[in-house]
This record gives structure tokens, sequence and C-alpha cells, in this order.
């Protein structure tokens, strides 16, 4: 269990906190870049990290990411006129570049000068990977973008979607690195497990190694022919994951909105071909990865304002949980613990060890840095090239169904 000093650390991440702070020093996934689909379009409200934010694509197509408020009076600037390669607020006039300089003050005399002191807080964007990303650290450290494989393929390869989660980033990003849930909460049938033979062991040994981007962890399951069937999950800080299977393979990034609720980044991708028509299709309907959700407000359909439309009629019969959907399966757990569990109520188990490892890995990160450390990952974007694996093995230990795998295990994927 935590302690309530270290679940308040882990939680928060508005400016000032610790764990704000570790965060401030990615990149971080914050937008689809149809959300903000050609030059001049709409600007968008967004929210990350406790901080209101605007964004906008400039006449030159540059994202920009600006504070909410008018440096002037505080008026929001998603009232904004997207024009001429800058935001106008609509109140008095002024306007802003993607940079934050202010580069028309049509209320002031034309020989002042007072523009040229007036700067908006902004953060640099990039395109990356089928996705807008923001860094909202230090200038002098802005960090490598992460080179996930799903982000080296080409678009084709790739579907990306992103949703609001109602709860803190760690609690849904804790259910991603949970392997023993799957035999339980997504069950596909009463006497079957995820699909699979009801012979399937229950209660796997799990064993965790650290690395500089977080941590690989094994799931290992005893098979009726006496070998071992694997589940390598890869956990990459700050809150990324892909989960194990066939390709296409999937995984999520957990991006704060603030400290109650979570932006979800869903990914689909193959490494060596387009995805299919068939497995986009699957993303979209809320089998895969994603859950259904509106397009408008990003809200799912399937949320606590409806018990997650559970069937208990489809509880009996078809799945374990009476819920559709993977996503809204585990969507409904974190969310049903409040919206920041007391993790000092907990009772852990071995099945847990993973779920620790995330625990420390970042309450760690978070006292180094404040010793004035810098994430290692964040100085080196190639570490993140690693994949998840399931497979099957003669092989008990970790270490060694990694030394058996580690081609698999590498993305191979290179950039130009």
């Amino acid at each position: 269990m935590l302690s309530q000093a270290d679940n308040e650390l882990l939680t928060r991440v508005g400016q000032g906190t610790p764990m704000g702070q570790v965060f401030r020093h990615f990149w971080l996934p914050a937008l689809l870049p149809s959300e903000l689909p050609q030059p001049n379009s709409d600007p968008v409200r967004c929210r990350i990290l406790g901080e209101d934010l605007v964004a906008f694509r400039d006449s030159t197509g540059k994202v920009g990411f600006i504070q909410n408020n008018c440096p002037h009076r505080g008026a929001s600037l998603f009232f904004g006129r997207n024009e001429e390669d800058g935001l106008r607020c609509v109140y008095h006039g002024w306007k802003f570049d993607v940079d934050g300089s202010c580069v028309d003050m049509p209320n002031e005399p034309a020989e002042s000068d007072f523009r040229a002191k007036v700067k908006a807080v902004t953060y640099p964007s990039a395109e990356w990977g089928g996705l807008v990303w923001i860094y909202m650290g230090p200038t002098a450290l802005e960090p490598q973008l992460p080179e996930m494989e799903w982000c080296l393929v080409p678009d084709s390869h790739r579907i990306v979607r992103r949703w609001v989660h109602d709860t803190n980033y760690a609690q849904a990003a804790e259910g991603d690195i949970d392997t023993s849930h799957i035999g339980f909460l997504h069950r596909r049938a009463i006497d079957g497990v995820a699909g699979l033979p009801p012979t399937r062991d229950l209660a796997p040994k799990l064993m965790v190694k650290e690395t500089d981007y977080g941590f690989v962890y094994g799931g290992r399951r005893q098979e009726a022919d006496g070998r071992f069937h694997w589940r390598l999950t890869q956990w990459m800080l700050p809150f990324y994951s892909i989960i194990p299977g066939s390709y296409p393979l999937t995984g999520h990034a957990y991006v704060p909105i603030d400290d109650t609720h979570t932006s979800v980044v869903g990914y689909r991708y193959h490494a060596e071909r387009p995805l299919t028509e068939g497995e986009r299709e699957q993303v979209e309907q809320g089998l895969q990865v994603v859950p259904r959700f509106d397009p408008q407000t990003r809200l799912p359909i399937a949320n606590r304002s409806n018990d997650y439309l559970i069937d208990r009629q489809m509880q009996k019969t078809v799945n374990f949980t009476g819920i559709r959907g993977i996503s809204e399966q585990d969507m409904a757990m974190t969310q049903s613990m409040g919206p920041i569990y007391a993790r000092w109520n907990e009772h852990l188990g071995s099945s847990d060890v993973a779920v620790i490892a995330m625990r420390r890995v970042l309450l760690r990160l978070a006292q180094r840095m404040a010793e004035g450390a810098r994430p290692v990952a964040a100085s080196d974007g190639r570490i993140y090239r690693v994949r998840a694996l399931e497979t099957r093995s003669d092989e008990d230990s970790l270490q060694g169904v990694l030394e058996q795998n580690e081609r698999a295990l590498v993305a191979s994927v290179q950039t130009s």
C-alpha cells in the first residue's frame, strides 16, 4: 500500500507539484491533428496538467498552445479570431502569434511600444506519430520525442484515437499493467478466459525488470503441456503502455488533464503493413483499445452515469461483466474506485508487482528530479524502441525469456 503522503505525491499533477514537474520534462501527446484540421481552423480548448490552454493552427500550419486568458484583461482566447498568423482576442483586438508575442494592439496609439512589453504564455508543439505534442518544461531542457514503434510507422500502419477518462491518470494506467485481471474482467464466456481454453492459469507469476525507459514485466502462466505462456508488457515513462498480443499491437498513453481527469490516447498499429479496413473498423466500433465515445465531447457513451450500460443477462450468458467492450470494462473498474483512490486502504498481493513497480519508478523519479536530476528517458528518444510480446517458452525466468526473444522486443523500424 502507499502512504497517504505518497498517494498525494503520485496523483497530484498541477503546477508546482513534484509529479507535475516530472511530466513537464517530457513531450506530451495533447491532440489529434484532426482537432486542428487546417491553417486558421477553429481554436480548441486544451486542458493539460491542470493548465487551461487554447490550441490553434496558424496560417502557415504551425500549432500554438497559448494560455486561455488573454494577458490584457483575462478574456478567454478560445473565442478569438484565428487569422493571418495569429490569434486575435475579440474583446479588445490584441493579437498573439504561436510564440506568444503580441503582434498587434489596435486599441493603443500607433506610436506606442506597449505591445513589445506584453507576452502570452505559450508552449512548443510538435507533430509526431499521428498526434500533436506539447512540451511544458524548461526551454533549455527540451527533450527528444519518444521513438515508440507506433510513432515511427507510416500513417497507413496505425490508427490513433483520443477520449476523456473520468479518473486520475495513475488509476487508469494501472489497469494496463495488471495482467492477472484479464482472466476475470475480460472473460468472454463463463467457461472460457479471454477467448482461451478454461485450463488457462488464473494466477500468473509476475516478474519485473526496470529499465531506463521504465520497466518490462512478464506474466508467466503454466500451460497444460508443462511449457509456459508469457505476456511481456512494456511500461514507458511517464505513462505509456504496449499491451502484448499478436500484430496489430495496441496500447495507451494516459495524459493528465488535471488530478481527476485523463486524456487517453489509444493506438493500434502494424510494423510491417498498412492496417486493413477491418482492423480499423474494430477500433471505430469500440472493440479494440478505444471505447465508443461522443466525437464532440470525447466522453465515452458507456459511463458512470448509466452504469456503463451493464446488461445483467449478458453477464449470465455472454461475458463475465455484462459490459460491452474491453475499454468500457476497464473504465468501470477504475472509475468505480472514485476520482483518486485512497491507496493506503489497499491490500496488495503478488499479482500487483507491476503496479507497485510503476508507483516506485514515478515516486523515485520525482524525488531525484527534486534533487536536480533529469529523466534519462527524456534525453534519448531511441530507448523507447521496444515491443510487447506474447509467446510460449520453456524458460521460467523473465531474464531468460527476454534473452530468448531479444530481437522481438526491440523495434525494427528505423527513422530516416
